[in-house]
């Protein structure tokens, strides 16, 4: 259960105390800049600069591939004792360390000379942008709001399917004609010392309890700060039971496996595209019904999930993911292009949603960063690993369609185990590791 916290420990701060509105709100968007502000590190804005790297650095594309992939394994084995830390020291500390030494990660990417500086770079920023700031972020959201949770995501996925894949890969585009490939590295870090780290330290609170409030903004008695608030229909598990449920395995491999296959296509899109018969062009407007479904499914999917169970948007996000392995292989029109990239979208929508609220709901909030350290790890590296097995099948079946044929059966598999799945129950025989 959470700790108790009595009157002497309730603490007093300017900003939450002299809020106009729930002071939650104020998390979830300083949280949602957060998740905005991991863009520097992920896929779709690295994306841009790997002609730089491979034309600057004289590496080739499958240097540049490989060194990709292991350094974002690497970086991802951090993020147990990355969420253990925010447990421990909470999301304000931990949050505002993260995005000063993500800052400092991308200006080192400006004096990138060759292949090994490149490798400790991605290491640095997959680590701490993609990994480190997006659970970080995520779980400064989770404190602040239980029954609402799903609402408070949706909108946070929305705007970080619009502001952050939407703006940041057009954004570094016209950035690098400017100041180059590594001016524009260092103007992202300098953006992050600058605006992100101090809204994180002086905007972030760690948990509502400490206020004298409750989550979703239900204010505790005068009476109550006595004791311990409320428990807001939530049970608070430690990392070893969680790991001994079976839903905690069902959620960690499904979304795994969803990051892992929805990685590869994306990686392979322009290859897979060309197999059909269409040009890079026709595959890079797939992007457009994709980030403009994943937004309006965010929004809609975090409402149902307040009032769905979650297993069963987890099975809609496998099954649509079976449809895309299967329709991309035979994309006989732009039409099918379009309604490939909205089944897509769909499913890392879904995904989000799934992953954002689901391990506070069924796991509490307590240990949540040691729970989603070891979830998001997986996660990572399923993202890492999916490009190769699409790679090796292409280079040696001559097409992609075995391949992902095999793969959406396990999907369907997934979506069957989650249908089945109930309610996470407590064991009594795990020992307590906290």
């Amino acid at each position: 259960m959470i700790p108790q916290i009595h009157s002497a420990a309730i603490r007093q701060s300017r900003f939450v105390n002299r809020s106009p509105i729930f002071y939650g709100w104020i998390i979830m968007f300083v949280g949602t800049l957060g998740l905005i502000m991991t863009s520097p590190g992920q896929t779709y804005s690295i994306s841009v600069f790997v002609e730089y790297f491979i034309g600057d650095l004289g590496l080739s594309r499958s240097s540049v591939s490989t060194i990709y992939t292991v350094s974002t394994l690497i970086g991802s084995f951090a993020l147990p004792v990355v969420g253990g830390q925010i447990d421990r020291r909470g999301v304000r500390l931990m949050m505002t360390v993260i995005v000063v030494l993500f800052g400092l990660a991308c200006i080192y990417m400006g004096f990138v000379l060759n292949a090994l500086m490149l490798a400790l770079g991605f290491v640095a920023i997959r680590m701490l942008g993609q990994g480190s700031l997006t659970l970080v972020s995520q779980n400064a959201i989770n404190q602040w709001w239980v029954r609402r949770r799903g609402t408070m995501m949706g909108i946070s996925g929305m705007m970080l399917s619009l502001l952050g894949l939407g703006t940041f890969p057009n954004l570094i585009n016209r950035l690098i004609p400017l100041y180059g490939w590594q001016g524009t590295y260092m103007l992202l870090g300098l953006l992050l010392l600058a605006v992100m780290a101090p809204l994180a330290f002086i905007l972030i609170r760690n948990r509502p309890e400490q206020y004298g409030l409750e989550p979703d903004g239900h204010k505790t008695s005068a009476a109550d700060q006595t004791k311990a608030p409320a428990d807001p229909i939530e049970e608070n598990w430690t990392l070893s039971e969680a790991m001994h449920a079976p839903m905690f395995w069902t959620l960690t491999l499904s979304i795994g496996l969803i990051a892992m296959l929805g990685t590869g296509l994306i990686f392979h899109a322009v290859s897979i595209f060309n197999d059909n018969g269409f040009s890079a062009t026709v595959a890079a407007t797939v992007f457009v019904p994709l980030s403009l479904t994943t937004a309006t499914v965010n929004i809609t999917s975090g409402v149902l999930a307040d009032r769905l169970p979650l297993r069963l948007l987890l099975a809609v996000a496998l099954v649509f993911l079976t449809l895309s392995l299967l329709l991309v292989q035979s994309l006989q029109n732009i039409w099918l292009t379009y309604l490939y990239g909205v089944l897509l979208g769909t499913t890392f929508g879904l995904m989000h949603i799934v992953n954002s609220v689901s391990w506070a709901k069924y796991f509490g909030r307590q240990y949540l960063g040691s729970i989603t350290g070891v979830t998001t790890t997986v996660m990572i590296a399923g993202s890492a690993l999916g490009p190769m097995p699409l790679g090796i099948a292409r280079d040696q079946m001559g097409s992609y369609n075995v391949i992902l044929s095999i793969f959406a059966v396990l999907p369907l598999i997934l979506a069957v185990v989650s249908l089945s799945s109930g309610q996470p129950r407590k064991r009594d025989d795990v020992p307590d590791l906290s």
